[in-house]
């Protein structure tokens, strides 16, 4: 990265965190922590999106696509059918309980042991894993800040910028924009992030493919089996219970739910969240076919880098900085979606109902800032302690297909069975987690179930197809107890009844409108950007159609998005 784009780099990043603090007078905790119940459904479905994608397309999903070829889109595109369905059943379920978290309806379905149990559990392992997310990034990203010898912020192992550094970087601006704008930070700047990485790729893919010969030279000399539906241990079973495992863990962990409570109606509840899943079935390919191709430029890259070295392969001055500043920008925004919602559970769930139970709105504010200071600790400790776990794809595959059934399973039974109550939510998920654990430490190589004879069939069969394995295990073990135990429960729990009483009220409350603010902030945002990259393709000498191009496509859009403002604001005013 030269000059120009390291200065474009720091501008955007600036100026994002100053985009987030447009929102910090925030009147109350809902406000904070549910946009007050005003998000557009368009704005809450692009955050969904970006709090999906992050990390994970550039880090996880690109390296697998570089190796693997399109079996990268495959798994991405189960992401965007599971969220189909869950906008089929379980959308408009969650909006039309009227409840403003998870938390809150966990508390009057379940009790409240339950909910302090999730929100330390699923809150610590959770924000500590976003910082295995930070650190996958910055490692990316300083492949390309090479720095002199004996530089202060220089890694001495490699020369380049310090990974250390950067993390903490990235961390403190994950920190910054939830505690100064809450959820109305996160889902403006994630729309933005969109907006920008999205036309970024659009450029990248044609240049990409242009410079390794075209699509048929790509197709022609692929290596066997580099465009099959899957490879080796991503199998259809795989495929498939990967679709499950999403299924579950969009329908019913806390981030995802934030999203379908915060917008006015159930509609839109609905609405946003298919706007989420045509998302990641139309887009996996386009975003993938970056790294797929730059193993035609460098066969022997590091497979977790090859999203930003094709970048930087392609992309002019000024617009590469723009690219990795809004990669950077994207990670931070699933760790402050993360941080954003255990603030919360930790303000209303622990500070609220157990200290303060009479503290007023601007108390609940403040303590929801103090709380997302010292839960951003936790990705700091995360950033620097998962590194020396091993791999982090290895680590996100494991932990997502074996904790996201027994931590959302009891939820999302509960939105729908009349007699699961407490003590069923609690046998489910610890003995789901214990099975998983054995299953997954005691079956590796050196497990202390491989040793034991009379298990070696089985130690064979796990060993063989560990990411199914992982994905059944995490499933198949919570679902069945939760069968049992609907079979086995002969009267209505009366949290059940807690719940519908609150539906009723919800029912009887008249509809809020969406705000239209987050729609002018894109609209100006996407417009300043486009004229600051008008200005650096008028500097730089280097592929000058193209950085004008973009800018004045950037420009277009924000101008557009104002008019249609405009001629809805004039409707209203009509009616």
């Amino acid at each position: 990265m030269d000059s120009i784009d390291i200065g474009v780099f720091i501008v955007y990043l600036v100026a994002l965190v100053g985009m987030g603090s447009m929102f910090s007078r925030m009147k109350n905790a809902k406000d904070m922590f549910a946009a007050g119940g005003k998000s557009p459904w368009w704005l809450s479905g692009l955050s969904s999106f970006m709090t999906t994608f992050s990390a994970g397309t550039f880090v996880i999903w690109g390296g697998i696509a570089y190796r693997y070829g399109l079996v990268g889109v495959s798994i991405l595109v189960m992401i965007g059918i599971s969220a189909m369905f869950v906008g089929y059943f379980l959308a408009k379920k969650w909006k039309s309980y009227g409840y403003d978290s998870a938390a809150e309806f966990l508390n009057d379905r379940f009790g409240k042991s339950l909910v302090r149990f999730y929100t330390f559990l699923q809150g610590i392992v959770g924000l500590f894993t976003m910082g295995g997310a930070v650190y996958a990034l910055a490692v990316v990203v300083t492949a390309l800040f090479p720095l002199s010898e004996g530089h202060l912020l220089a890694d001495p192992a490699t020369g380049h910028f310090s990974v250390t550094i950067a993390s903490l970087i990235i961390c403190f601006l994950v920190i910054a924009i939830a505690f100064g704008g809450g959820l109305w930070a996160v889902l403006v700047t994630d729309a933005l992030q969109f907006i920008i990485l999205t036309v970024s790729v659009l450029i990248v893919v044609p240049l990409i493919i242009t410079k390794i010969g075209g699509p048929m030279e790509m197709i022609n000399t692929a290596p066997p089996g580099f465009f099959n539906l899957v490879h080796g241990e991503f199998t259809w079973y795989f495929l498939m219970g990967w679709g499950v495992v999403f299924f579950f863990k969009i329908g019913g962990e806390w981030a995802y739910v934030q999203r379908f409570v915060c917008v006015p109606t159930a509609r839109d509840a609905v609405k946003s969240t298919y706007l989420f899943g045509i998302l990641y079935i139309v887009s996996p390919l386009i975003w993938m076919l970056p790294p797929m191709a730059y193993r035609w430029i460098d066969p022997n890259a590091d497979y977790e880098q090859a999203y930003v070295l094709a970048s930087q392969a392609v992309l002019p001055s000024g617009m590469l900085g723009l690219m990795i500043a809004a990669m950077c920008s994207a990670t931070a925004s699933m760790a402050t979606t993360q941080l954003n919602v255990f603030a919360g559970a930790f303000t209303t769930e622990i500070y609220q109902r157990i200290f303060r139970p009479d503290a007023r709105d601007n108390e609940l504010v403040r303590a929801g800032r103090i709380f997302t200071f010292l839960l951003g600790v936790l990705i700091i400790a995360g950033a620097l302690i998962i590194p020396r776990m091993g791999t982090y794809t290895g680590y996100i595959l494991a932990s997502v297909a074996i904790l996201t059934g027994p931590l959302v399973l009891p939820t999302i039974w509960g939105l729908y069975s009349r007699k699961t109550g407490l003590k069923t939510a609690w046998i489910v998920t610890i003995f789901s987690i214990v099975v998983g654990l054995v299953v997954k430490l005691g079956f590796q190589t050196d497990g202390w179930l491989a040793e034991l004879q009379t298990l070696s069939y089985l130690t064979t069969m796990v060993q063989a197809n560990e990411r199914v394995t992982e994905i059944v295990v995490g499933t198949a073990v919570p679902l069945l107890l939760l069968f049992v135990a609907e079979l086995g429960i002969g009267r209505k729990n009366k949290g059940w009844e807690k719940v519908q009483a609150k539906k009723q009220q919800a029912f009887e409350v008249a509809d809020t409108a969406p705000s239209i603010l987050p729609a002018k902030i894109c609209a100006w945002s996407t417009i300043i950007v486009g004229i600051m990259i008008a200005l650096i393709s008028i500097v730089s000498t280097e592929k000058q159609m193209i950085t004008g191009g973009f800018a004045g496509f950037l420009i277009l859009l924000g101008v557009a998005i104002l008019a249609g403002i405009r001629k809805k604001g004039e409707q209203h005013a009509l009616n």
